[in-house]
Order: C-alpha cells, then structure tokens, then sequence
C-alpha cells in the first residue's frame, strides 16, 4: 500500500484499488487519513453544511490516486442517475409492485459483464449458507442455468437488449464444442462459466481467510463445474425457443449445434447426475433434470415443425415422451401422493414448483394439485419455502441452511398459476418485507429473517421479477373476469 495526499493506493502485482479523495485543491481542513500496521486505511472528514467530501474507488493494473474535486463528483452522479432513467425508460411493465421489480432489474443488470453479455449468480464468494458452517461457495461466474432464466425475466419487462447480449454469449457456448468427440461424455456445455466464456474454475480453499464471522473454509472457484447437470439443456433450449417466439430467431450455424445438442441429450439423458442443486453426495436419478430433458426435446421440437428445419424429429418424439412417461412412473410418490426430488424416495423438492411453469402438468391436473399440498405442509415454513430437507436426502456436506428465496417466489408463481390468489399475493408481499433497505436480496433467509449466502442474488432477483409479473397477470384477469361476471348478472 502506498499513501499520497491525494489519496491510497493498493497493489496485488496484478492489479490495483485506488482510493481517490474527494475535496478542493486548496482544502486544508478536509481531516486526517492514515496507514495502520495490518495493511488498512482509515479516513475521517471534517464536513461543513453544504459540503461535498468522500473518496473514489478504481480498480485497475495502473490506476493511481487522484484529486476528484467535488464539483466533478456530483457530475458523476448526476450522470448515473440520468443513465438508470434512461435504462429504465426501456421497461413495458406498468403492474404492481413496480419499483421493487425495477430495483431487481437495475441488479440484473449490474451483474452483466457488459463485453460478453455473462451473468454472473452473485459478485461474491465465501457468505455462508449457515454461519458457521462449511457451505460456502464462490458464486463470481455465469451459470447456464440462471443466464438461461434471465431471458424470459429481462424480456417480459421489456429489456430486449441485455437478453439477447446472453443469448449471444449462450450461442457462443453451444457452438464452440460442436464435434469435440472428447466431450462425449460430460456432454457439450458445461453448467458454468467464467463472464468471458472460459471454463478455468478450479475450486481452492484459503485456510489463511477466516471467512465471515468465522465461517469456514474459503473457498474460490467452484468445483462444481465438472458436475452432471442434465437440467441446463432444457433451461439453455427454453431460452432459445421463447426468443425465437418474439422474434429473435437462431440462424443456420446455431442450429445445427442444437442439433448436435439434442443427439447426445437423446443418448446421455437416463443416467444419474448431481443435478440443480449441486449435491456432492453422488449421483442420482433427479426428477427435476429428467423434466428439463423433456423440456428440451419439447422446445427444440416446437422449433423444428414451427420453421421447417431439418431434424431427426421422429427420435427427438420418443425420446421426449419416454421421459414423460419415466416421470410420471418413477417421479410420482404413491405414498407422499406428490412428485418427489428423486426416483425411489419419498422426499419433496421445491425445483419441482416448476413443473406447472414449463407446461409438463397443467395447474389444475389432480397430481399437480397433491404435490403443491403437500409442499404446503412440508417445505413451508410462515410463508417461506426450503428447497428440500437435508436431513431426509444428505447431500453430502454438513449443517443445516435457511430458506430458500428462489424457492418461496417459485411458491407464488404456482399458487397464482393454481388461482389460490390470496395466498400468492399473501406470500409475495410478505416476503418483500425481507429484502434489504435498497431491495437486494441473498440466497436464503434464516430463522431469524437474517439473509445468508451469497449477495445480492441474480436467481432470487430474477424469480421475483417472474413471480410478480405472473401474480399480477392472474390478478388483473381475475378482476376483469368479476367485472364481467357482475355484467351478466345486471
């Protein structure tokens, strides 16, 4: 660390963090900043009314300290505020519970890298899942998954720019590895990626970091990025075929990647795997991957007839309605009466709330009925769901977690979908109360309403803005149809 009077300065070897103070060249009474002997700065600053003080932060291989006077400063601002205006001058959406869905749609966006289009899941590493406890993971990278999801939120706000800058980086990704024969087993995408692509993740510990409020290990990288995860395909083709439905179509190359895609689907698909949640107890047969194969023979099937494109169609037919039948056989529960996490178990799994979402079961259908009862009495705890119960299915790591966000907004949009409307907007509202003061949220929620994990979230921002948008459809179409009920009756 170096100290100048304009300021600090930071050097890795590799790169810098800057710290710039704020103040008038002739400023004499701005206060005091100091190097301590464990590496830290300290500042304090003599502020009179009307005053304009505080420091810039740049990070970079040669940033240096440098006076930033105030006037400079509130042009800065001034010329932030004006770029979120006219960002969210861009969204259609007109509903409720408008500012809460524009405030996770401003973190959507500050978790793109802009070059590449990659959303990262959360800009940090290390925030525990339990405090205390060893699930603590590195989140600073762009799953398949959460990107995937991220087009259908940022399209139905009216964002059409930043989904297809993913689409492109997803385009990217399904082509690169297209006839790479040593693939054939892990299959052609990995679950996640760094922002540019690359696939550099390995997991590390730091022993020497003592974690938040001495949550250990430590831990970057994620090793997770070498797990099965057959669940990716079906969110990567959902995101293909919604934008192809709004215009935003796949040209020739892409195509005959998805091709290629579907081929190894149809021969890898029946096999155990990790699946979303990223187990490291083993390998199972996960109900939740095996309908997001479904979901990717469906949709690339959908795409096929609608365009007239060239496609082993017959194959890709079977193959969807074999999985459909292995779900309907091997996911449902006699005893539990309820679709359950994995084959041959009676445990419950809230991944599964997306069952009606993708169009597998419609809302209504008796099966879907009894599971979502039986996640009412079970997964739900004052409103908020977990994902699943650890101590019924191990999952290979210690401890305990809180509940999980991603999964009480899942929870809303199948109530709303199932017209238990009071009951959704019951759930949504509450769970509104547990955001932070600027509306961010983490992963999970613990028992005291403390947010745990990873933070902000993009999954938990993204479900909010799909929940929200699908409760406030299926409440404006129940007010129109009381209208029109009361019509007919006069």
């Amino acid at each position: 660390m170096s100290v100048s009077p304009e300021g600090a300065f930071f050097d890795t070897g590799e790169t810098r963090l800057s710290l710039s103070l704020i103040k008038e060249a002739d400023d004499e009474e701005l206060g005091s900043y100091e190097a301590t002997d464990d590496g830290d700065i300290r500042i304090s600053l003599n502020l009179g009314e009307g005053q304009m003080r505080g420091v810039v932060l740049k990070t970079g291989p040669d940033v240096v300290p440098a006076l930033v006077r105030p006037v400079q400063a509130q042009q800065l601002a001034d010329e932030t505020a004006h770029f979120w205006h006219h960002w969210l001058s861009q969204s259609t959406y007109t509903g409720r519970w408008r500012e809460e869905l524009e405030r996770s749609a401003i973190t959507l966006k500050l978790l793109t890298y802009a070059p590449s289009g990659g959303l990262v899941a959360a800009p940090t590493a290390g925030l525990p899942e339990e405090i205390g406890g060893e699930r603590n993971w590195d989140y600073r990278f762009t799953w398949v998954r959460d990107g995937s999801f991220s087009v259908h939120t940022l399209v139905r706000m009216g964002f059409v720019d930043e989904a297809i800058a993913f689409s492109q980086w997803l385009r990217d990704r399904i082509i690169e590895h297209r006839g790479d024969d040593t693939r054939s087993d892990s299959g052609p995408l990995d679950i996640m990626y760094r922002v540019d692509g690359s696939s550099d993740l390995h997991e590390e510990e730091l022993p020497e970091w003592e974690g938040y409020r001495e949550s250990r290990p430590v831990r970057i990288g994620n090793g997770a990025a070498g797990q099965l995860q057959l669940d990716i395909y079906g969110e990567a083709m959902d995101a293909v075929y919604y934008l192809d439905s709004v215009g935003i179509g796949i040209g020739h190359p892409g195509w005959l990647a998805i091709c290629d895609l579907l081929d190894w689907l149809a021969d890898h698909w029946d096999q155990p795997e990790e699946g979303i949640w990223e187990t490291r107890g083993g390998r199972k047969d996960f109900t939740y991957g095996r309908l997001m194969c479904w979901v990717a023979f469906d949709r690339a099937i959908r795409l096929a007839t609608s365009h007239g494109r060239p496609a082993p169609l017959d194959r890709w037919i079977a193959e969807r309605d074999a999985i459909y039948h292995q779900i309907m056989d091997k996911g449902w529960s006699d005893e539990r009466q309820a679709f359950v996490q994995q084959y041959g178990d009676t445990v419950l799994d809230a991944s599964l709330l997306k069952m009606a979402q993708v169009g597998f079961v419609s809302p209504g259908d008796p099966r879907w009925q009894s599971t979502l009862r039986a996640m009412d009495a079970e997964l739900v705890s004052d409103s908020l769901l977990y994902r699943y119960d650890p101590s019924a299915s191990p999952d290979g790591l210690l401890g305990s977690e809180g509940t999980f966000s991603l999964c009480t907004f899942l929870y809303v949009d199948a109530l709303a979908r199932s017209d238990r409307l009071d009951e959704a907007r019951l759930t949504f509202e509450k769970m509104l109360t547990y955001a932070n003061h600027v509306g961010l949220y983490s992963e999970e929620i613990g028992a005291t309403g403390e947010q745990l994990g990873n933070f902000p979230q993009a999954f938990t921002h993204l479900a909010l803005i799909d929940a929200a948008i699908t409760l406030n459809e299926r409440l404006d179409a129940a007010r129109k149809g009381r209208r029109s009920h009361s019509g007919d009756m006069a």
